[in-house]
């Protein structure tokens, strides 16, 4: 709360009531208005403060009433300052605005959450809406607001109102009711939420129906036609059934066509119109609506409190996308698991391939820094070297043990959804050796090649041209980039955070690219088919809708290998990125530059131990996150972690080799691992 009000709670009662002036200006009664609610919610005295948020303005509540019963010129003044500022001011925002964005746009939302944290607001106001932030800035409001019985509700309607059944607060409700239908109406019949429902559910048309049939509702409230009321009522109710049917298969096409945030936040803010529509109607139908009345304010209360937070909007938004990223990371990923010994003996083939391109890479990246160029520019052409190199890898389907473990994280968080039985648990800790194994094959498979090759390629140059391809003063800076002594365990760490990024990025783009129905344009624009063809048209959009992933993952990933250290080092965060494929690379030409006198070098030897940590830092990070984001966009709570523990750990001292090596015999008939 503003400073204005942190001198409330030293009010009185006394002080507070003989302050109420009905006939004072708009802004001094709403000012009056918030600081008696600060004195309802806050102890003055130690007793008071052992009450607790939830009981203490219930019982000054009573108090107030108290008081008001037997001092009729207090309750005349406080009457009159409530229903003023009801007169007054506008209403119809609170009902109809509260809670909601202005215009249907998660940027625009998050821009607005962020102005209400640094902006001061004020008592200065007609809108209600606006007044209602400062009358309840506290998530505990909505409790005591709950917790207010039938009997005081009763009392405090009475002295209100006194003996008449006055119905002028229905007025502004009802406007509301007609403003939230129309949005309603207009966002279900919109092109973005209406193609991406079931035509079946909207063939009666119920967004259609939904103005007249609130129009017929408002004209039979205003006119007291009970009867009219609960036929308008009914219908009107079933259409809204109607519409919440058809908006609930959305989440269905955005599951099987591409996730947009913007729709989903859309969708969302539809649904919560209609459950406000919902209560609307409870309050102006009811015999009795103050206890109705007391849940809206309760309810409103807490939107108020869900809508300022910036970190809640972006987690329930991003949630469904998060989840259709990992879920398409794991279609990938199960390609790089490995369960039998044709799909290990694949896996050691592909990673071979993979280290043989990474040589290249090697001799590539010290051309590159030998040049002299700029920082910008050496970490631009690094990261085109490194992008090239993965995009060849991938083309000629082979692999880069680092790879793995972002998109395999996801499948394996698709299995721990289901592991309440016990053969289920086991089925789970078999698919995390067939992980550590393929992964395993995987660096293997890259180190085994990389390693022997570099060295070679040196020791052929120096046959050939008297000199290796790598100096000595190059190798001279591995040794001393590449220690374990050094910041080389944060580097890999780092390193880790950034394949996680790829693997997001690739399955961000590959949801881009269904949503858009890119698939499709490239199969069927009449364009591009008067210039491919047919038939060649509808290869190109199958092999773009086969490679799209693995084309932005490792674009993305050479990319930031390369520019990410640089832009960091401009603002001051001196990161740098330690792969081990590529290290182990580097390490091998300073072999070849030095000789064998390298080895008697403790250098050496801390290297060599730099390069098995950023190994292990660069897959349990990057599986890390990728597991975690998995876990999280499907809700998975492991509430029994200790279990799934004790069942790794077994199985590692039980069988420590199906961890390393394949089973010696398997009926399985998998297929190869891309």
């Amino acid at each position: 709360m503003f400073g204005l009000f942190r001198a409330a709670p030293g009010w009185d009662l006394t002080a507070l009531l003989n302050a109420a002036e009905p006939r004072a200006s708009l802004a001094k009664r709403n000012l009056w208005l918030a600081r008696l609610l600060e004195w309802l919610r806050h102890p003055v005295s130690r007793d008071e403060a052992s009450t607790g948020t939830t009981l203490l303005p219930v019982l000054r509540i009573k108090h107030l009433l108290n008081v008001l019963e037997r001092n009729p010129e207090h309750a005349r003044a406080f009457a009159g300052v409530l229903t003023s500022i009801w007169r007054d001011v506008d209403a119809i925002g609170l009902f109809a605005d509260v809670g909601f964005a202005p215009r249907v746009a998660l940027w625009g939302e998050f821009v607005h959450r962020l102005r209400q944290h640094l902006l001061p607001r004020t008592a200065d106001t007609t809108d209600l809406a606006e007044l209602f932030d400062l009358l309840f800035p506290e998530q505990a409001d909505e409790q005591w607001l709950l917790a207010l019985d039938d009997e005081l509700l009763q009392r405090l309607s009475h002295v209100l109102l006194g003996q008449t059944r006055n119905k002028a607060w229905q007025a502004p409700m009802l406007s509301g009711l007609t403003t939230l239908v129309s949005t309603v109406r207009a966002s279900g019949l919109s092109a973005t939420l209406r193609r991406r429902m079931s035509a079946d559910l909207l063939a009666n048309q119920p967004f259609e129906q939904l103005a007249s049939a609130c129009d017929d509702m408002v004209d039979a409230l205003r006119a007291g036609d009970a009867d009219k009321t609960g036929q308008a009522l009914q219908y009107l109710r079933a259409l809204l059934e109607a519409c919440r049917a058809a908006a609930a298969t959305i989440p269905d096409h955005l599951e099987a066509h591409g996730v947009s945030v913007e729709i989903v936040f859309a969708l969302e803010q539809m649904q919560a119109r209609i459950e406000r529509i919902e209560a609307l109607l409870i309050c102006l139908v009811a015999e009795q609506p103050q206890r109705e009345l007391a849940r809206l304010l309760a309810s409103l209360v807490r939107v108020v409190h869900e809508r300022r937070s910036i970190t809640q909007l972006f987690s329930s938004h991003y949630s469904l996308l998060a989840r259709k990223v990992a879920e398409r990371s794991a279609e990938t990923g199960e390609h790089y698991i490995t369960r039998d010994r044709a799909d290990y003996g694949h896996m050691l083939k592909h990673a071979a391939g993979g280290g043989a391109i990474i040589v290249g890479t090697t001799f590539a990246k010290f051309t590159v820094i030998a040049i002299g160029m700029s920082a910008f520019w050496t970490g631009f052409w690094a990261g085109a070297n490194y992008a090239m190199s993965f995009l060849i890898i991938h083309l000629l389907h082979w692999t880069v043990a680092t790879k793995q473990p972002a998109m395999t994280a996801p499948a394996m968080a698709q299995k721990l959804e289901h592991i309440e039985r016990d053969a289920d648990l086991q089925s789970f800790v078999d698919e995390v050796a067939n992980l550590l194994r393929s992964q395993f094959a995987g660096i293997l498979g890259n180190l085994a090649v990389v390693a022997p090759v570099v060295l070679g390629v040196q020791l052929l140059s120096s046959l050939l041209f008297g000199a290796p391809l790598v100096g000595e003063k190059s190798a001279h800076y591995v040794l001393h980039s590449l220690t374990l002594l050094g910041p080389s365990a944060l580097y890999a760490a780092f390193t880790g955070v950034l394949l996680f990024a790829s693997s997001m990025v690739a399955g961000w783009f590959e949801n881009w690219f269904v949503l858009h129905r890119l698939e499709s344009a490239i199969a069927w624009n009449p364009s591009i088919i008067a210039r491919l063809g047919a038939s060649r048209a509808q290869r190109w959009a199958k092999w773009w809708r086969d490679n799209v992933s693995g084309i932005a993952a490792n674009v993305s990933l050479g990319m930031m290998l390369g520019l990410v250290p640089v832009l960091l080092d401009f603002i001051g965060l001196p990161l740098d990125v330690r792969h081990v494929t590529l290290s182990t690379g580097q390490l091998a030409a300073a072999v070849g530059a030095l000789g064998t006198d390298i080895f008697r070098l403790a250098d050496f030897w801390w290297c060599v131990a730099g390069i098995a940590v950023t190994g292990i830092l660069n897959l349990s990070v990057s599986f890390y996150l990728a597991l975690k984001v998995a876990l999280r966009s499907r809700g998975i709570r492991l509430a029994d972690r200790a279990r799934v523990s004790s069942a790794i750990w077994r199985r590692l001292r039980e069988q420590p080799r199906s961890f390393l090596l394949p089973p010696k015999a398997s009926s399985d008939a998998s297929p190869p691992a891309p």
